[in-house]
């Protein structure tokens, strides 16, 4: 019997994006790893697309995708990149790390997001500018929340640190939305799970 399409493994499944999902372009960890943010490989591929997205989990031609769908005008800082003659758009480096600390279930959760963070920041082409400027069009206070308390945490540059502190907004979030989080880090506006020991810490 022969595999219906949807069955069917290509080579290539990067090259199927533009074709079903366009305007969009390939992000979260899967732009990680093309970066060489991360080693570990995921098999689905996570997709940012303009089009209205009915199911958040399709698997086409044996692969899996993940899509989320985002505003028009928040498609910004891509990449084209060719697979063959099929060109695509990948998140550039910066917005790849604004994507994960917008949503870390793309980032394979945040334990994984923060090693993609510390990976950014020990590269040369890393542009805190321009990671500030990305967070800042991108328009989620938990974006800096995360990224200034993961920031504090590794010892990044106080361009980071102070850009987060002066954009904080009023409301607490989780760390990651996906784990239980019982401790809250007043200085962050953060809840944070158990397993990150924190002095600042506490609970509410």
């Amino acid at each position: 019997m022969s595999a219906s399409p949807t069955d069917e493994v290509l080579e290539d499944s990067w090259s199927l994006v533009p074709e079903l999902f366009d305007p969009a372009y390939i992000g979260g960890v899967s732009a990680a790893q093309h970066w060489g943010l991360t080693e570990q490989l995921f098999r689905s591929v996570f997709v940012y697309t303009v089009r209205p997205v009915r199911q958040t989990s399709q698997t086409i031609h044996g692969t899996a995708f993940v899509v989320r769908h985002i505003p028009e005008d928040r498609l910004f800082g891509t990449s084209p990149l060719w697979r063959g003659r099929v060109k695509i758009q990948l998140s550039d480096i910066h917005r790849t790390i604004v994507d994960v600390l917008d949503s870390p279930a793309a980032g394979g959760g945040i334990r994984h997001v923060a090693e993609c963070l510390k990976a950014y920041f020990a590269r040369g082409d890393a542009d805190l500018s321009k990671l500030i400027d990305y967070a800042d069009r991108l328009g989620n206070g938990a974006v800096f929340k995360r990224l200034g308390f993961l920031a504090e945490l590794y010892g990044a540059p106080p361009i980071v640190v102070n850009a987060c502190t002066a954009r904080l907004t009023q409301g607490v979030v989780k760390l990651d939305p996906a784990v239980a989080s019982p401790r809250l880090l007043r200085r962050w506006r953060l809840w944070l799970p158990d397993r990150w020991k924190m002095e600042e810490a506490v609970h509410d």
